[in-house]
């Protein structure tokens, strides 16, 4: 089939590449705008743009996706088909028409679960033991298509978001290369998602990275682990923002008030709800990550001094 491919960031590459290498065409990539990046906001092309641009593939950087001329550019490749993976934009019913067999996304979870934008974050964040991809037909609503492929994968105790995202972005990018085979041989038909089962997975920004000591051992764990690489887990200490990577649970350690710190020689505790939980990587205001334990040999603390 003839193939416009829709993606933005690094998750993307992997069924970008798959694409590239199979019997499929890609006549075109569509991609968000370059954005600011780094300390000087220097214009920065997506993982995916670049990949597009090395391979020789057009590159379609709509501002939106209703914008007459992308749409008019869109009818001029005449796709046969437009797979999607993390494109972060929504699709006009005028472009959802212009494929013959639709545009289809590669989602990361178990549909009908988490529909929306941080759907792996969310089931880390909630506990979920499994976890996986669909592939499913672009409608109107948001992550409501039918689904046409699934793959499941388990949710590890340590498991941050980039560490799931990662195994997810490559078995994914095979679940849609096949996805397009199906589709292509007329074998694979889309089926309606349940009703029951739906949950939302909304975006998370910095305000909802703040660490609550107050909360369970195991709400901080997931909330860290959730919130890493991004938006990045974060807490304060004498009124500065101190990031933090994730944390392990230390069970056997009691005797801390939430927020609390105990330093000792190899590792730093705080007090949790529950029971403590130990400080991985650190990142004071203004500094480069660092131990936990060496964070702490450059303070000033008194017994009372708290993480907030």
């Amino acid at each position: 089939m003839r193939l416009v491919f829709a993606g933005t960031p690094a998750a993307a590459v992997p069924s970008l590449e798959v694409l590239l290498a199979s019997r499929h065409e890609v006549a075109a990539v569509v991609t968000r705008p370059d954005a600011p990046a780094g300390r000087g906001r220097h214009m920065v092309a997506g993982p995916v743009a670049e990949r597009a641009a090395e391979a020789g593939v057009e590159v379609l950087k709509p501002a939106k996706a209703r914008d007459p001329e992308f749409l008019d550019r869109l009818r001029a490749i005449a796709p046969d088909c437009c797979p999607v993976v993390a494109y972060g934009a929504l699709l006009p019913r005028a472009a959802l028409d212009i494929p013959r067999h639709g545009w289809v996304n590669l989602h990361f979870s178990l549909l009908p679960a988490w529909r929306g934008a941080a759907p792996v974050q969310h089931a880390i964040l909630h506990g979920d033991d499994i976890t996986g991809a669909a592939t499913f037909e672009i409608e109107e609503g948001l992550d409501t298509g039918p689904v046409y492929g699934v793959l499941t994968e388990p949710i590890r105790p340590a498991d941050t978001t980039g560490d799931l995202l990662e195994r997810l972005a490559h078995a994914g990018a095979k679940l849609l290369a096949d996805t397009m085979d199906g589709i292509e041989s007329g074998l694979l038909e889309p089926r309606p998602q349940p009703a029951e089962g739906v949950s939302h997975a909304p975006k998370l920004g910095p305000e909802d990275a703040r660490v609550d000591w107050t909360a369970p051992a195991t709400r901080v764990d997931r909330l860290v682990r959730a919130c890493t690489p991004a938006p990045g887990a974060w807490t304060t200490f004498h009124g500065d923002r101190v990031k933090l990577g994730p944390v392990r649970p230390a069970a056997g350690a009691s005797g801390l008030a939430p927020g609390e710190l105990r330093v000792g020689k190899r590792e730093v505790l705080v007090g949790t709800g529950t029971h403590p939980v130990a400080l991985g990587d650190v990142r004071p205001q203004g500094k480069r990550p660092m131990s936990a334990v060496d964070w702490t040999r450059g303070l000033r603390r008194a017994e009372e001094d708290r993480l907030v």
